[in-house]
């Protein structure tokens, strides 16, 4: 029979491991850089989540439909280098920001609704990350869209633990199924059930940790922007043939069909735009070389303030003095309208609208 010392050493020593258990193990879920950083909403540190792989603290299995990723779009040639880790913001209503293949969802919203409200403890944290009520759950999820990323897109994700949700700054690799919102919002992922919000922009550097994927530029990532007004659907880019869709807003794609007015752009092009590092306008047509400096007008050659001798032409001031109609010709808008209105009449006397003055010859008769 065990004495009761011995025993009173064996329960302190399986406490105590316990403890040093539970300790590291809070210690990994604090620092990890494979499997994501929770218990922290901080913009400056940054998981890399690769589009198949469940992260920390999922909400529930993985409801992505395995379909082919449309290609991401080019960036332009020649584009300056931006900023290192910096998100870029980008309209939730822009085309081709998302894509899919035709008649076919990008996640099982169905099945994501049973496997969050079958568990209450789930429903409610998830729900509350959403903003939402818990019974609220399956028509929330039913008006989302669902879709996949064509771009490495910053949000801001929940893990699930002990009951609640935690908040955590993530990267989501191109090509991960997503539930949007009628603003064009990311607002589940559907490779663990996350709730999704939009991301909290870093002051400085963010710092990325976690599993990198071919293709990930730190500079070219996409902070999605909710749409001013509600949208009615989203066009976004077949996966199978690069061509527009457009799908309406809380459809699995049933009613996916061309748009009528499709954008004014290819799907392949950047949507970064202006590019990261580069003017947002061209540069001005009137930036030419310098060439010489053109002198400075003189008080002749100034215009007065009444629209009078323009410069370069002769004024009352260029004239000779003593022969007062030597530039006449000039300055040719007198001479006809004095010909055309009042011209000479020798045989009838001077009316009272007569401008020759008696005693002084007409210079303009004859």
């Amino acid at each position: 029979m065990r004495s009761p010392g011995r025993f009173r050493r064996v329960v302190l020593a399986a406490l105590s491991a316990g403890v040093l258990l539970a300790a590291a193990g809070c210690g990994d879920a604090g620092d990890r850089t494979t499997k994501g950083t929770t218990g922290t909403a901080e913009a400056g540190d940054v998981l890399l989540q690769p589009l198949a792989a469940p992260g920390p603290g999922p909400f529930s299995a993985s409801t992505a439909r395995t379909a082919p990723s449309p290609s991401a779009p080019d960036a332009p040639d020649g584009a300056k280098p931006a900023d290192p880790r910096t998100a870029h913001p980008v309209s939730g209503a822009a085309p081709g920001l998302y894509g899919g293949t035709r008649s076919v969802a990008a996640c099982d919203v169905e099945r994501q609704t049973r496997f969050l409200t079958g568990d209450k403890e789930k429903a409610a944290a998830f729900a509350g990350a959403a903003d939402i009520e818990a019974v609220q759950i399956p028509g929330y999820l039913k008006s989302l869209t669902p879709v996949t990323l064509r771009l490495d897109t910053q949000v801001t994700n929940h893990g699930y633990g002990s009951g609640t949700a935690t908040a955590f700054q993530a990267v989501l690799q191109a090509g991960t199924a997503v539930l949007v919102d009628s603003r064009g919002v990311p607002r589940v992922r559907c490779a663990c059930g996350n709730p999704l919000k939009p991301p909290v922009a870093a002051d400085g550097e963010a710092v990325h940790r976690g599993e990198r994927w071919s293709g990930y530029d730190p500079a070219r990532i996409a902070a999605v922007q909710p749409s001013p007004q509600a949208l009615t659907g989203l066009v976004i880019v077949d996966a199978d043939d690069n061509s527009w869709i457009e799908r309406t807003a809380g459809d699995s794609g049933g009613r996916d069909r061309t748009p009528a007015d499709p954008p004014p752009y290819e799907p392949s092009d950047d949507l970064l735009l202006p590019a990261p590092g580069e003017p947002s306008e061209p540069p001005s047509p009137e930036t030419t070389p310098p060439g010489p400096v053109p002198s400075a007008p003189t008080e002749q050659e100034t215009p007065d303030d009444f629209g009078g001798t323009p410069p370069g032409e002769p004024g009352e001031s260029d004239l000779p003095p003593g022969d007062p109609w030597e530039g006449e010709e000039e300055v040719p808008e007198p001479v006809p309208e004095a010909t055309q209105v009042f011209p000479a009449e020798p045989d009838e006397p001077a009316g009272p609208d007569d401008f020759t003055e008696p005693g002084v010859p007409d210079l303009f008769a004859g």
